[in-house]
């Protein structure tokens, strides 16, 4: 491979990390998503006129998505070794900064998922546990924004291995 400057197997890592940080988001969205939807539906049944008001879950678990979207555009955009070097260490902090945002999205949306389905139903029958439902939501959701953080400040650290 003419031209190539770095190690060669250093991209390879880098779009595991992209590819992992979509992919645990999107698992977790999916998740959260059909959960509390279930719980959505279930309740609707017996209230239909809170069902616009128990959607918050399904929103919320929606956004872990896009904070898996915004690492792996990151990740993607930062990797160009005809432009420049790219070496191990870039890989590996592309590959934890995608691992760190996507776990952190998988994990989020399977607490906004349990939290939304239990929640909406409960709040069918005591309207006020809707504050409280949303607290937890709310809780829920920044984990999947630490990661999001840290994943951040992981990929910036990408480029830094060597001076050039």
């Amino acid at each position: 491979m003419a031209g190539f400057s770095g190690d060669e197997t250093a991209p390879f890592f880098g779009f595991l990390g992209a590819a992992a940080a979509l992919i645990f988001s999107c698992m977790g969205a999916a998740y959260g998503t059909a959960k509390s939807g279930v719980g959505v539906a279930s309740m609707g049944v017996m209230r239909p006129e809170l069902v616009m008001k128990s959607i918050v879950p399904v929103v919320m678990a929606g956004v872990l998505g896009i904070y898996g979207l915004i690492i792996a555009v990151i990740i993607s955009t930062g990797i160009n070794p005809k432009a420049k070097s790219y070496y191990l260490f870039d890989g590996y902090a592309h590959l934890s900064s995608g691992l760190s945002c996507g776990l952190a999205g998988l994990s989020a949306g399977m607490a906004i998922g349990i939290v939304g389905d239990a929640g909406v139903r409960a709040n069918a029958q005591q309207p006020k546990l809707f504050v409280g439902m949303i607290l937890i939501l709310i809780f829920a959701e920044a984990l999947a924004l630490y990661g999001l953080i840290v994943g951040i400040i992981l990929s910036s650290r990408a480029g830094q291995s060597r001076a050039e």
